[in-house]
């Protein structure tokens, strides 16, 4: 019998490379971002020393001091032309068209292999698999614990055995924990699927992927959702990178962008945004323009950096203030219905800094 850590990793580094050898981005042994990436050992720019003598000087930092709110979420049983629901870290639920589809579902407790050790949550899920209405697709980013959760896929496939749309490579980790062939479209950069008249497409990032002890045997990647009215974004994981003007040019402007803003830090300035640069990579998908909604993600549910719990929120809004940007910051398992609202009262509706209260005093403007 398979050890449980062992299960949550996954598929075997070589029945990955099995899939994706024929894909131009997998080179000399590895898929490769179109710019370099890289961790920095050390930086001046957080305080002397390395990374390291950074992490023990500012632990800590990543976590609220009090009880993070809720919200339970509400689906409705139709999928409205276009909403969102944020369930934590890169967790959400779009509604698209009347179509509805589930982003990087990591509802277990641990971003880990591990039951007892790794990245812990900062605060429950607000709903359970089972509560969300039929889903017709999962789309998935990159298999890193915080962004693909076998435990959470198992529920998937008791509740709702829904069809999954993944970069090529992570398809040999649905399959080893058992979700048929035929439910599995698997991608490359640029390539795309219909599924139920929507078109999504699998676009650049700048990252990295791995759950065991070798990286880069599966890609990572944004994706782009197109529906016959409306259109969203989603960026995944990533650093900054041009590929986002590119992006832009190609499948922008959206309506909505879900975008992450956390866990970024000069020791590895390559492979996460920080707050500015995630609104600057939501003006470039969108040509600029200013309409779309910003829906920041990837802060508050895990500590997977040295920034300050509120940190990324705090500054995100400053920014998209000073950019013009229209972006909301909801409570967890907060519903968002943007379709058939005035998208500025909309916006307005969901301002309220609901992180103060939970803040440590000196995670604060």
């Amino acid at each position: 019998m398979q050890l449980p850590i062992l299960r949550r990793m996954g598929a075997s580094t070589a029945s990955q490379r099995q899939r994706v050898t024929g894909s131009p981005h997998y080179r000399d042994g590895e898929f490769r971002s179109h710019e370099p990436t890289h961790v920095v050992a050390t930086s001046e720019a957080e305080g002397p020393g390395s990374m390291f003598a950074t992490m023990v000087r500012e632990f800590g930092r990543g976590r609220p001091r009090g009880t993070v709110p809720l919200v339970t979420p509400r689906h409705p049983h139709e999928p409205a032309d276009l909403a969102v629901t944020w369930y934590g870290h890169a967790t959400s639920v779009v509604e698209l068209d009347g179509r509805r589809f589930l982003l990087d579902p990591v509802f277990g407790r641990r971003a880990s292999p591990s039951v007892v050790a790794g990245p812990k949550r900062l605060h429950p899920v607000p709903g359970r698999i089972a509560e969300i209405p039929h889903l017709d697709a999962v789309v998935i980013s990159h298999d890193h614990y915080d962004h693909l959760d076998e435990p959470s896929i198992r529920q998937l496939e008791r509740t709702h055995r829904p069809h999954y749309v993944v970069p090529i490579g992570v398809d040999a980790h649905l399959r080893e924990w058992g979700v048929p062939t035929g439910r599995i479209t698997s991608l490359d950069w640029r390539e795309e699927t219909e599924v139920a008249g929507i078109r999504l497409t699998c676009t650049e990032a700048r990252h990295f992927s791995g759950r065991g002890f070798v990286r880069n045997q599966t890609l990572w990647a944004a994706w782009s959702l197109h529906g016959p009215r409306h259109s969203v974004f989603f960026g995944g994981d990533s650093g900054p990178t041009h590929r986002y003007a590119d992006i832009g040019a190609d499948l922008g402007p959206f309506d909505l962008t879900i975008i992450p803003i956390g866990a970024y830090s000069v020791h590895w300035p390559d492979i996460h945004l920080n707050p500015e640069e995630a609104i600057e990579a939501h003006l470039e998908v969108n040509k600029g323009e200013t309409d779309s909604v910003l829906l920041p993600i990837h802060w508050a549910t895990f500590n997977l950096a040295t920034h300050w719990w509120s940190e990324p929120i705090r500054w995100a809004r400053k920014v998209a203030a000073d950019r013009g940007v229209r972006m909301v910051a909801p409570r967890v398992g907060t519903r968002i219905e943007l379709s058939d609202n005035d998208i500025d009262e909309v916006v307005a509706a969901h301002q309220d800094p609901w992180w103060e209260a939970c803040a440590a005093p000196e995670d604060r403007d």
